[in-house]
């Protein structure tokens, strides 16, 4: 497995157990639809969490959320339509990044809570 892959998959573990310290509810992990995939499907309360995390050694270049593009929003929105759907799912959805940078003395995660939304 390549390095880059191994580091994702550290900050999705990262991620997830982060969200299960505050209290929400892991549904999923890398759901995916045809080549679509939501990192982290879980709940916060009543909310359907849909989070994108993004894992990066450092934000030298580019903040981890930055790259969460419109092209990979409009990806997340298409997918997360798809689950709603096939879960039969009636409840409020939001949209969160989750930034893991493991290698900064520690770790240090940055949580973007409704981090954009849906366009009608």
């Amino acid at each position: 497995m390549t390095e880059h892959l191994e580091t994702g998959m550290q900050g999705e573990e990262m991620a997830c157990s982060y969200l299960k310290g505050l209290g929400y509810k892991i549904l999923e992990r890398n759901w995916q639809f045809g080549k679509n995939e939501i990192d982290i499907v879980a709940l916060d309360g009543e909310i359907l969490v849909i989070a994108e995390v993004k894992t990066r050694n450092s934000a030298y270049f580019m903040a981890a959320e930055a790259a969460v593009t419109k092209q990979k929003q409009r990806l997340l929105i298409r997918a997360a339509n798809v689950y709603v759907q096939k879960k039969n799912f009636s409840a409020e959805i939001r949209f969160d990044i989750i930034s893991v940078y493991p290698q900064s003395k520690g770790e240090k995660i940055s949580h973007i809570k409704d981090a954009f939304y849906p366009l009608l």
